[in-house]
């Protein structure tokens, strides 16, 4: 079938996006689902910093490549018609890591970790193998992440998605698939948050508030932000954070506050010097837990004495170290409770022709979240 997708071209195009445009709605040609997908119409699709890395080339991937990874869709076509456990008509969220099923990591309960699903996304591949995405003269197109979700549809791998009520707002239930999963279960899970403990964060985009929230959901106290933008550390604090700090006075504040460093320090940024700062903000014998996806080429140091004499702990946490069919549907109960306002993170819906300036929004950091509809926002939208 003919699908409309936002196609990358090159890696590394400079901003401004609006002006250079690397990403172009292209007519593509779409394979039908093999055994074991889904073809699924895309309902909503977020615009995240790992899809920013890969055009600005911090994060390189083979080219071309059709973008997007956080999403929700509706089941088109089962790729085996004997599926018993997805229909069509099912919403799902979509997530950006297919596990294989069969690893050491997947059997031991990390399936986050998945090294078959890994590989499939670096090569820009499905899970299956192959690619399912051509152009016009034939060539083959990359999948991002195994999901390609900036276009009308997608085929992907059936454990690439979560079936999730209908009744959620379909720009809100986009956001579980990665912003939530990654930033609450960073928190969560990454770090096993105990209650009382105190939680700082750099960097309050989608993933970085999250963390916020989950912090607050798990029963942290204090809960700092941090971030150079100042109406990021103003919804920090209306969602509940205790304090918010410019970078720069971020470690004499809180130590003015907490009467010392945080337990755990959560780095959203993807920098080295970021993570390095988080490093030294936290106590001895604290938690540094890093989410952030540097430049391959950025290098991370440290006293190597401190390792020892301080005692920290460096997590990295991919995906929040969630198990999606886990997650998704705990996450959104803790939403339905009113104890993650995700809605809050939302700056708004716009169409798929807006995508290359919605990049320069987010690059400049005056956007949180920002979600984009296939033909464009509508009214039922909100009511999915």
């Amino acid at each position: 079938m003919k699908i409309t997708a936002a196609v990358l071209d090159t890696l590394g195009t400079p901003s401004p996006y609006a002006e250079t445009q690397p990403l172009t709605l292209a007519t593509l040609e779409l394979d039908p689902p093999r055994f074991g997908e889904l073809l699924v119409r895309i309902d909503a699709a977020g615009l995240c910093h790992s899809d920013l890395s890969v055009i600005n080339g911090d994060r390189p991937r083979p080219m071309p490549m059709a973008l997007g990874h956080e999403a929700v869709a509706t089941v088109v076509t089962l790729g085996d018609p004997g599926d018993t456990m997805y229909a069509v008509g099912d919403r799902v969220v979509l997530t950006f890591l297919p596990p294989c099923g069969e690893c050491v990591q997947c059997r031991s309960g990390e399936a986050y970790m998945c090294p078959h699903g890994a590989v499939a996304n670096g090569k820009g591949e499905l899970l299956r193998g192959g690619l399912r995405l051509h152009d016009h003269d034939g060539h083959d197109v990359h999948h991002h992440q195994g999901v390609s979700a900036f276009a009308d549809h997608a085929v992907i791998d059936r454990r690439s998605v979560v079936k999730i009520d209908k009744d959620i707002p379909v720009e809100i239930a986009a956001l579980f698939g990665c912003a939530v999963l990654t930033g609450v279960g960073a928190v969560l899970n990454s770090a096993a948050l105990q209650a009382g403990e105190s939680v700082a964060v750099y960097g309050l985009g989608g993933v970085g508030l999250s963390a916020v929230l989950g912090a607050l959901a798990g029963g942290a106290n204090p809960v700092f932000a941090i971030d150079p933008v100042a109406a990021k550390r103003d919804l920090a604090v209306e969602l509940g954070a205790t304090a918010a700090f410019a970078p720069e006075d971020a470690a004499a504040g809180i130590e003015a506050l907490l009467g010392g460093k945080p337990d755990m320090v959560v780095e959203t940024v993807g920098k080295a010097r970021v993570l390095e700062a988080a490093y030294a903000l936290t106590r001895r014998g604290g938690r540094v837990v890093t989410v952030g996806l540097p430049n391959p080429a950025e290098m991370f140091s440290i006293p190597a004495v401190s390792l020892v004499g301080d005692g920290k702990t460096i997590i990295g946490s991919y995906l929040g170290s969630c198990i999606p069919a886990r997650d998704v549907p705990r996450y959104i109960g803790l939403w339905r409770a009113g104890r993650l306002p995700v809605e809050r993170l939302l700056t708004s819906v716009g169409s798929m022709s807006e995508i290359n300036t919605l990049f320069d929004n987010l690059a400049k950091g005056t956007a949180i979240r920002q979600v984009v509809l296939p033909d464009g926002p509508r009214s039922e939208a909100r009511a999915g």
